[in-house]
């Protein structure tokens, strides 16, 4: 499987042979359990108080004739706290039990609880290998932009699938520089597009912290972490290096098929890397 490299301008300068990556087999589900393990590790765990609902005074005695039994007197045998007392009468209700106003919830979620799931290592090498092969599917992409796949289709059909740009952009390290390169393949109206549809999340997250959703955009892919342009911030662009791809930056929310540019060196780099 062959792809052509393109310069900064948008104009073809020569071929490269692709990795085998780009011809495995595209496996929706093996990425879905890819990401949602990547998505496990990020989960913090919570839970409520130990001893919350088990604190108040509240006892009593199951006994015949015994002082404070509810034995014979036509109520259930839970923990009751006093509120009065007169002898041996008693205005009293129930406390502790989970049916109780102020008891304890039945099944709390346990801080305790392990929430970090496994994957096996040639399973999560074959899901990235998967996810590689989805970004350069053009069924896959334009089915994930189905909004945008007015302004994708004409990139697709002029550059084809997967879209391999020339080493020097790694040298970039001003953001108007790939901005003009992004012109220049027309690829930058997508991210305008990505710009323009951010909208406010819908719920508490508004106050938390979380008020917009945006849509994760471009994915850029360089050889080196070293690299200049790692240091571009672009809204609508992601910069990875090609050693540190996972399933979920391929395919976020476990959607194979995302708009994705290669370096050249990043071809090269990713021959040696998930087989």
């Amino acid at each position: 499987m062959h792809a052509n490299i393109y310069n900064t301008q948008g104009e073809k300068i020569k071929e490269i042979e692709l990795p085998v990556h780009f011809e495995e087999e595209i496996r929706p589900d093996l990425i879905k359990r890819a990401v949602l393990a990547i998505y496990s590790h990020k989960r913090q765990p919570y839970g409520s108080y130990k001893y919350a609902g088990l604190e108040a005074s509240a006892w009593t005695s199951k006994r015949r004739r015994s002082y404070r039994s509810s034995y014979g007197r036509g109520i259930s045998r839970v923990p009751r706290a006093i509120l009065i007392r007169n002898g041996g009468m008693f205005v009293w209700v129930a406390r502790v039990v989970p049916n109780a106003v102020k008891g304890r919830r039945a099944h709390p979620p346990k801080p305790e609880k392990n929430w970090y799931e496994k994957i096996n290592k040639k399973e999560r090498r074959k899901a990235i290998r998967s996810a590689i092969a989805a970004t350069a599917n053009p069924h896959f992409v334009l089915s994930r932009y189905e909004r945008a796949s007015e302004i994708l289709k004409p990139v697709v059909d002029k550059f084809g699938l997967p879209i391999v740009l020339e080493s020097s952009i790694e040298e970039f390290s001003k953001a108007k520089q790939l901005k003009d390169t992004l012109k220049n393949l027309s690829i930058y109206d997508f991210i305008k597009y990505v710009k323009e549809t951010r909208r406010q999340r819908a719920g508490k997250g508004k106050r938390r912290g979380r008020r917009t959703k945006m849509s994760r955009g471009l994915l850029l892919v360089v050889g080196d972490t070293k690299s200049p342009i790692n240091r571009i911030s672009l809204e609508g662009v992601e910069i990875v290096p090609v050693n540190k791809l996972n399933a979920e930056v391929l395919a976020p929310g476990a959607k194979p098929g995302r708009f994705t540019i290669w370096t050249e060196s990043a071809i090269k780099n990713l021959e040696d890397l998930f087989i």
